[in-house]
């Protein structure tokens, strides 16, 4: 246990889950995921806002098992490591309103941090504009992280504070197998599936609940976080975490390679659009409110596997803003960003600047 855990620790553990993941996320692709989308946490998990009725936007409903293997994943690593810690008390409002937010940026986009690494591994141009996009509100977060900006000290809770997340993502898959789609029906039970568009692409069942358990419990041991990445290379000159995201996108570039995904272009890329300010912009927003919030989406889910109650508010409000997302014109297509998008941007990023600036404390 201990030589495993110093390896997750080194550069080179970081760089071997990069491309576990690099590998992975096409192959995904390959057995059914929506192209260049072999894993994106925001769209699995605007996804799973559409298989429970959130969002009635009939293309992406599909209760995503990769969204619950990070979850459950993260939780076995986090026990078997003794780091499971029950822990909560910080701002859970602010976190649930960055959380939302993230979301929406990530829709204008199309994409979370990761699937901007990996529309980029795919050959789509488009990307570039996410990924500059996302370093810049990474930027301004460090900017109000240097100026004494801190959401508080999450403090020890409940066990069962740290348990509610993981179960309610075993609830998931529990709800998944009582009412499995029929006959390409719309709706089994309680849950909504999607007959064509993005929610209709998805690799088998327990395909993609296997690779989200083996994630969630290499990303938990690695501190995985495309976010930290970027916000340690900015603020301390440390390339740690970066090694990872490299080793992601230079892996997942071959593995498309090799099995025939890669396209380079800026048109007529899987669920993608060429609106550059707009895809810049809104990933602004994503990236700015994932600093304010202290991780990635990713991270988010890992953190919450481990007990981290203030991390499972953050995916909750991501949940719940792709319903606001979908139900209310905010997110792109690939025809453009949607009627709303660009005003719900601009708001987006007022809200998180207003939390920005309000939540510094002086430093001595």
């Amino acid at each position: 246990m201990g030589q495993l855990k110093n390896f997750f620790a080194s550069r080179w553990g970081i760089i071997g889950v990069g491309a576990f993941i690099g590998v992975l996320a096409p192959l995904l692709q390959k057995w059914g995921n929506p192209g260049n989308m072999g894993i994106c946490v925001a769209c699995f998990e605007r996804d799973i806002a559409g298989a429970v009725g959130l969002q009635r936007a009939a293309v992406v409903q599909y209760m995503r098992p990769e969204i619950i293997g990070f979850v459950l994943g993260s939780l076995i690593a986090a026990l078997l490591f003794k780091e499971f810690r029950a822990r909560t008390g910080s701002a859970p409002i602010v976190r649930f309103v960055l959380g939302a937010f993230a979301m929406i940026g990530a829709l204008v986009f199309l994409g979370c941090p990761w699937r901007a690494l990996l529309r980029l591994a795919g050959g789509d141009g488009n990307a570039l504009f996410g990924i500059a996009g996302l370093i810049f509100g990474i930027w301004i977060g460090t900017l109000f992280l240097k100026s004494g900006y801190n959401l508080g000290r999450s403090e020890k809770t409940h066990t069962s504070v740290g348990w509610l997340l993981p179960l309610t993502m075993l609830g998931f898959l529990v709800l998944m197998l009582i009412f499995p789609q029929i006959n390409g029906e719309p709706k089994s039970g309680i849950l909504f599936y999607s007959l064509k568009g993005p929610g209709a692409m998805h690799a088998p069942l327990l395909i993609s609940l296997l690779v989200g358990l083996a994630v969630g419990f290499v990303a938990q041991r690695s501190r995985f976080c495309t976010m930290g990445a970027f916000r340690d290379l900015i603020l301390f000159r440390q390339a740690h975490l970066f090694w990872g995201l490299l080793s992601l996108v230079v892996v997942a570039f071959f593995t498309n390679l090799i099995v025939g995904q890669f396209h380079p272009g800026f048109v007529n890329q899987p669920v993608a659009n060429t609106m550059e300010v707009w895809n810049f912009l809104g990933m602004v927003l994503a990236g700015l409110a994932f600093a304010l919030a202290g991780g990635c989406p990713g991270r988010q889910l890992f953190l919450a596997g481990e007990g981290d109650g203030d991390a499972a508010v953050f995916v909750l409000g991501m949940i719940v803003g792709a319903g606001f997302a979908h139900n209310f014109a905010l997110a792109s297509s690939p025809t453009g960003v949607g009627p709303h998008g660009i005003a719900a941007t601009i708001i987006g990023l007022l809200v998180c600047l207003f939390i920005g600036f309000t939540m510094r404390k002086k430093i001595a």
